[in-house]
């Protein structure tokens, strides 16, 4: 999607739009012919709003792409995930409010378990709580590295923040998290010449961080991904013309919102309390981005009916949604995370989109077989979801004479 097009047909409109977006989203049967996790959630006020809506499937990145989060949620806000690219550091800083300078690189962490040989065999050290990480991130703030100022900081849950400062250094490093148990965590190496400073002060830190949370349980070692330097994108106000909010609970998901410009929103913890935040700030702002998280994570742990339940929560916060009467409201997920594969997949993610001048399809139940048959087809784009919400919003011109 060209933004600088998209900018050249933006008009003013009162309309608001909402798009929602339960993470994680898109599943797989746990037996053959089998329903998904969403079809087999009873969903009433989605399949509703189905009925009344136009429906598909959209591709995050691209075909047999598995996305991140951040490449899946830009696609989502109408930027080109490829071009449009961010290591998890920067939106993991961003998220905490973290003063990010232009020169720092970023690293997001987790803390982890490792056995007596090293190896991974919990990724989240049993996902501890906040209160630990805090205590742990004290133990770890005391490492000094040469000529660099070190800054270690909680995020929520077993996540954490590694920031270096000082010159000459380059995000261009490799993760040292294997994205699997069993194995050892990695050496980080940099991928440019210039990146060989950042990599050594990296090997340092986790070297340091081993020996300080040897006697620790379950969280021993530390995994590091997604360093990056804050890069400077174009905000969506200028782009798209719409004052826009973010509501999210996790960290993560308020620092990409952060860095394409949304204000992020102050909120509770549970899907309800972003609703109540929602209700409490519609007058305010043309555009709503709603985070629910949580089916990503029933997705991840393998747990099929737990992520059932979880859709089924977030379908019934639909009515409350609605009584605000915005003039767009999409529902979607950010990419699948399919219970049995206990990861984000590559398939194409349900989505809905409703208005008032939409033209309906015959899909009337939010579900991935019946989406593939919708009107938005089965491989749609997700840059181009921005746009048609924008459409339906009546804010852009007819393009041409």
């Amino acid at each position: 999607m060209d933004l600088e097009f998209v900018r050249s047909l933006i008009e003013p409109a009162q309309t608001k739009i909402v798009l929602m977006v339960l993470d994680g989203l898109g599943g797989l049967p746990r037996e053959v012919r089998g329903p998904t996790e969403l079809e087999a959630a009873n969903t009433p006020h989605l399949d509703e709003l189905a009925a009344e809506g136009i429906c598909g499937l959209h591709v995050p990145v691209g075909p047999g792409i598995t996305p991140g989060s951040g490449p899946s949620h830009l696609g989502l806000f109408g930027y080109d995930p490829i071009e449009y690219q961010v290591g998890r550091g920067v939106l993991a800083a961003m998220g905490i409010g973290f003063d990010l300078q232009p020169d720092d690189v970023a690293a997001r962490g987790n803390f982890c378990t490792v056995d007596d040989e090293g190896c991974v065999v919990d990724r989240r050290a049993g996902r501890i709580d906040s209160e630990t990480n805090r205590r742990l991130c004290q133990v770890l703030r005391d490492i000094r590295l040469p000529n660099v100022d070190v800054f270690v900081q909680t995020v929520k849950e077993y996540r954490l923040l590694l920031v270096l400062r000082g010159p000459g250094l380059s995000g261009d490093v490799t993760d040292t998290d294997p994205q699997a148990t069993g194995a050892s965590p990695l050496e980080p190496q940099p991928r440019s010449p210039r990146a060989e400073k950042t990599a050594a002060l990296v090997g340092q830190f986790l070297a340091e961080a081993k020996k300080r949370l040897a006697d620790q349980h379950p969280a021993n070692m530390v995994l590091l991904r997604g360093f990056a330097e804050r890069p400077d994108w174009p905000r969506m106000e200028q782009v798209f013309g719409v004052r826009a909010a973010a509501i999210a609970a996790y960290p993560m998901y308020r620092g990409l919102a952060r860095l394409i410009g949304m204000t992020a929103l102050e909120t509770g913890e549970e899907p309800e309390d972003e609703v109540a935040t929602l209700e409490r700030h519609w007058d305010a702002f043309d555009f709503f981005y709603l985070h629910i998280k949580k089916i990503d994570s029933a997705g991840e742990d393998g747990d099929f009916d737990r992520k059932v339940r979880l859709i089924e929560a977030a379908d019934k916060l639909a009515p409350r949604v609605r009584r605000l009467d915005p003039d767009v409201l999409a529902v979607t997920g950010d990419h699948s995370t399919p219970s049995m594969l206990k990861s984000h997949g590559w398939q194409p993610v349900p989505v809905l989109l409703w208005s008032r001048h939409v033209r309906a399809d015959p899909v009337e139940q939010f579900g991935e077989r019946a989406c593939m048959a919708g009107g938005l087809g089965a491989t749609l784009p997700a840059t181009h979801l921005m746009p048609l919400m924008l459409a339906e919003a009546e804010r852009l011109k007819k393009f041409g004479a």
